[in-house]
């Protein structure tokens, strides 16, 4: 197993990752104020002259010293005017690279932070090789998917699934002992977000002096890292945003597999959306469209196609475009509203011509929150694990649920009316199963009173963190926080364009000015979804119906 350490952490306009075998029992823990030696990036990561990359040196275990330490691989984009510290940068996942995520988008963050703070952001692998991952799952769903019809009506299809629920468990049992006794195995009770929230603070010690301010910026499950960071260190909130919120009190009452369907409540609200824009696009803008048809005209020509690859399935269990592929498919169109208009011209017609061919292979990857990286960081090799391991080491102990239990609350959670909560691979089903919890889990209270007020985003309609888990989090923290809510679709606010949200960060960052909570942004008008339809005109049909 190749490790690193702090695949939870993606901080400033810096990044933070974590390496391998720079781990020793040192002496005592020490101040977590050792400095951070900075040198240009090799340009294998970055061949950006303005990014600057280092490592610091913290303990595996902030309460044990004998644990041993860790260095954390950290990259900044350095600020372009009067430096006033650092914002550290978490862009989610869990276990999105931050290294990546400033490097790639360094620019944009420095611009919304004004340019006056430094931006800063391993892995967990148990196969050697596809080919082994492919062995380990052959014949069973995690790379089948869930096949069922309509809303889980059919008997045939619940005990179908069910019949297989003995096999999956016995499989992630045997795949967390798999992960456990790989080399890098007794460190996964050191991949949790309490720690990362320590290394933060550590960091900030670092970089902007012993008990700064901390200023963080934590998107999707950095939201997440984003609760945790100010309820432990509430005395040292900075300037803090968090954006696609996930409501900490879920994840510390309740297992994993129960709290997924809560975070995708509203996709099917985002689904109307996708339909109700491929309406009013017409066919020249949606070819899923004829002429003169509803958005209920277009459901129907969907959920036929899902129907028609289903058939197939049951005629054929060895046909390429199953039904658990067009609904994943599907499904990433959903995550992503910016994909719509390409999902209509040109995905959704060779789904079409895949089904109706039967033998048709169409290559397309599951959307899930594992990724496919190889040990040196490529990608389409060795599945990582990186983020069941950190949900599932913040995750509650082990409640005795099994396999079956989960598949009968899917079956449940789609018979009322979630087209998703069937799609495989998610994370969140692991922890049940999962060998490991990490050695500090903050589970609360969430209602700390902060040393200033925090700025939480959240969209309307977001794809897996629902705005009333933003209301949530606001709600516990009173007058500890704000809440800005930007009128359109996708996950987190800066998955499409808002000057009026843009605005408001800057303003917060650079001259501390918090916005009233309440606010209402909307998505820039000229952004399109489809051809000549705009996020408002859709919303307008969405919130009419």
């Amino acid at each position: 197993m190749v490790f690193s350490l702090c695949s939870a952490v993606l901080l400033t306009v810096i990044y933070l990752a974590c390496t391998v075998g720079a781990l020793d029992n040192g002496t005592t823990r020490g101040s977590n104020t050792s400095s951070v030696p900075w040198v240009p990036c090799d340009s294998s990561i970055s061949p950006t002259a303005s990014l600057s990359c280092g490592f610091l040196r913290v303990p595996l275990d902030y309460h044990d010293s004998s644990a041993g330490y860790g260095l954390i691989a950290v990259i900044k984009a350095n600020a372009t005017g009067e430096r006033r510290g650092t914002v550290l940068l978490n862009p989610g996942g869990p276990g999105i690279s931050g290294i990546g995520a400033v490097a790639e988008y360094g620019d944009q963050l420095l611009d919304l932070t004004g340019g006056v703070y430094d931006v800063l952001p391993g892995e967990v692998y148990c196969f050697d090789s596809v080919a082994e991952y492919n062995t380990f799952w052959n014949g069973t769903l995690e790379l089948s998917g869930i096949e069922f019809s309509g809303n889980f009506t059919d008997h045939y299809d619940i005990d179908a699934l069910l019949s297989q629920a003995q096999l999956m468990q016995a499989k992630y049992e045997e795949l967390g002992q798999r992960c456990l006794s790989q080399p890098g195995g007794r460190y996964l009770p050191y991949v949790g977000t309490a720690a990362t929230a320590r290394d933060i603070a550590a960091l900030a010690d670092a970089l902007d002096g012993p008990g700064s301010p901390i200023n963080f910026f934590g998107l999707s499950y950095g939201s997440l890292l984003g609760s945790w960071l100010i309820n432990m260190f509430p005395e040292r909130v900075g300037k803090v945003i968090i954006d696609g919120i996930i409501n900490p009190v879920l994840l510390a009452t309740e297992e994993t597999p129960f709290v997924w369907p809560q975070h995708i409540r509203d996709d099917g609200k985002i689904y109307e959306g996708l339909v109700a824009g491929c309406a009013i696009a017409g066919s020249e803008g949606c070819p899923i469209a004829t002429q003169g048809q509803s958005a209920s005209d277009v459901n129907g020509d969907i959920q036929g196609l899902l129907q028609h690859a289903y058939d197939a399935v049951r005629e054929n269990s060895s046909v390429p475009v199953t039904g658990a592929l067009v609904r994943q498919t599907l499904w990433n169109a959903v995550y992503d509203p910016r994909t719509w208009a390409s999902f209509a011209n040109s995905t959704y017609p060779a789904l079409v011509a895949g089904v109706d061919a039967e033998t048709q292979a169409i290559n397309y990857t599951r959307r899930s929150l594992s990724t496919h990286r190889t040990r040196d960081g490529g990608r389409n090799e060795t599945t990582s694990y990186t983020s069941m391991a950190i949900v599932c080491a913040d995750s509650v102990d082990a409640r005795g649920t099994t396999m079956e239990d989960v598949f009968k609350h899917l079956v449940s959670v789609t018979q009322n009316g979630s087209q998703f909560s069937t799609l495989w691979g998610n994370a969140y089903n692991y922890c049940p199963f999962w060998p490991a919890r990490a050695v500090e889990r903050y589970q609360g209270p969430f209602n700390k009173t902060l040393a200033n007020t925090i700025f939480v985003i959240s969209s309307l309609y977001d794809p897996v963190t629902p705005l009333a888990e933003a209301q949530d989090v606001v709600d516990h923290l009173g007058d500890s926080a704000v809440l800005v809510q930007q009128n359109g679709f996708g996950h987190t606010s800066i998955s499409v364009p808002s000057t009026c949200t843009n605005t408001l960060i800057l303003d917060f960052f650079v001259n501390g000015t918090i916005p009233e909570s309440g606010t209402v942004c909307q998505v820039d008008e000229d952004f399109e979804l489809f051809p000549g339809v705009n996020t408002k005109a859709i919303i307008d049909v969405v919130d009419s119906v």
